[in-house]
């Protein structure tokens, strides 16, 4: 009987996500309750990690006549801003204790696209999102489901 010796991986496969802890924690924020939630969360996961804490704010792209003329890239870079301002803000109350490195990104489509390409972009090893707020994403489904249905990254989905 003889004893086969593993074959190595060929270069294309291996690159392994996630083999010391995650280095990129991704976290969808939009403003709502449980999208803070979820940053919250991800924050101590990324702290507790030594993880990068990528916050990312996707702006909605309306197709042209949908806003009624109403100024939407405005309104959805002002959200971006308070954001960023809540976030500067938090992260100053708990400097010296809660110390995490972080960065944040806005990107702009849809909210499942969105996250899936920062995701890709920011090499990810584990995405963050709150749950869905929206009785009608019970029918259509929420982007948390459609990132988990995704299968790329771990996913959590915060309430």
């Amino acid at each position: 009987m003889t004893e086969q010796q593993p074959q190595p991986l060929p270069d294309s496969q291996r690159f392994e996500r996630g083999t010391d802890g995650p280095k990129v924690i991704v976290a969808g924020v939009d403003g709502s309750d449980s999208s803070l939630r979820a940053a919250a969360y991800a924050s101590g996961l990324a702290r507790r990690q030594n993880a990068l804490l990528a916050l990312v704010y996707v702006q909605p792209v309306l197709p042209a006549g949908a806003a009624l003329g109403a100024p939407v890239a405005d309104t959805t870079g002002e959200i971006a801003e308070g954001l960023v301002a809540e976030i500067r803000e938090a992260a100053e109350r708990v400097r010296g204790i809660w110390d995490v490195r972080w960065e944040f990104h806005t990107f702009r489509g849809d909210p499942y696209s969105g996250l899936v390409t920062a995701a890709d972009e920011l090499t990810a090893d584990a995405v963050v999102v709150g749950a869905s707020e929206s009785a009608g994403h019970r029918i259509i489904g929420s982007v948390a489901v459609r990132l988990v249905k995704a299968g790329r990254w771990p996913v959590t989905v915060v309430p």
